[in-house]
């Protein structure tokens, strides 16, 4: 699979509309898809323990998408093969009082992946130029009025771009994935939670509220997206009308990027590797 298919290049101006959220490659089937996924969970496992042992980066994956676009899902399939002892996820909702009280990048900055580990955030401090706009929250989050102006978001991307830049000098791998849910599939999904008892949890009169918002979640989507792609830290629109193939595509690209990085088990010197012939030898006379 081509994963620059998906990927959004810096200076590139995306539409949102242009990309067809039931877009599945060369993959025909769900079955396809699935026995291609339980070979990448292997490898992903196999190129986090590398990682583990390198102990010099970490790997931040970053979970973006309207509601019922599959976030949770995609973590729970995708991720399911990992090593729970270097693997961290976080779930962010409304700010809490103590949050409120601290800039807003402070939530997350205190969560980030250790060197050596991966971190999933589904959903993370690209609230603060999505929902937080949309609802125009901002006027709510004890921010001084004089610094509530006109270039408050324009500020809100800078603020962005220059933390991922500091976050990826520092050794930080970040994967952004936007889940690309068509609105159809959205209804079609939440007809569904309201149908199955077991899922009916998962449906909140809120959740309606928020979808006649659509239009203007596609155009703060697309102003985030333009705003903080950059050659380091790009966005990658994934199509989520089928997830089978969302889940494939995303272990495809954490995959590549992994492989880009020169990680690999540490290398014992020639002392070393002689007291691990004296440790052998010891065990075995015992």
């Amino acid at each position: 699979m081509d994963i620059n298919e998906f990927e959004v290049k810096e200076g590139k101006k995306i539409q949102l509309k242009k990309y067809n959220p039931g877009y599945t490659g060369k993959i025909k089937s769900k079955k396809e898809a699935v026995s291609k996924l339980a070979n990448n969970k292997k490898k992903m496992a196999e190129l986090q323990d590398k990682l583990y042992a390198h102990d010099k980066y970490s790997v931040l994956i970053i979970f973006q998408a309207m509601d019922a676009a599959g976030k949770d899902s995609a973590i729970k399939h995708v991720m399911s093969g990992l090593n729970p002892q270097g693997t961290q996820v976080f779930s962010f909702k409304q700010p809490s009082k103590e949050e409120l009280d601290h800039d807003y990048l402070w939530r997350t900055t205190k969560a980030l992946p250790e060197r050596g580990r991966i971190g999933i955030f589904n959903r993370s401090y690209y609230e603060e130029v999505l929902v937080v706009k949309v609802h125009n929250l901002v006027e709510s989050q004890k921010i001084p009025d004089e610094l509530v102006d006109k270039n408050i978001w324009k500020n809100r991307y800078n603020q962005i771009r220059n933390f991922e830049d500091h976050l990826y000098k520092n050794g930080t791998i970040i994967i952004k994935f936007f889940l690309h849910l068509s609105k159809e599939e959205q209804k079609r999904r939440f007809l569904k939670r309201l149908d199955t008892p077991s899922k009916n949890w998962k449906f909140s009169a809120g959740d309606l509220k928020e979808r006649k918002l659509w239009d203007k979640y596609q155009k703060c989507y697309e102003q985030a997206i333009n705003e903080t792609t950059t050659k380091n830290t790009p966005w990658y629109i994934v199509p989520a009308d089928n997830k089978w193939f969302t889940r494939l595509v995303v272990s495809e690209i954490i995959i590549e990027r992994l492989k880009k990085l020169r990680i690999e088990y540490p290398k014992l010197n020639k002392e070393q590797l002689a007291n691990l012939n004296m440790y052998k030898e010891q065990l075995l006379a015992d």
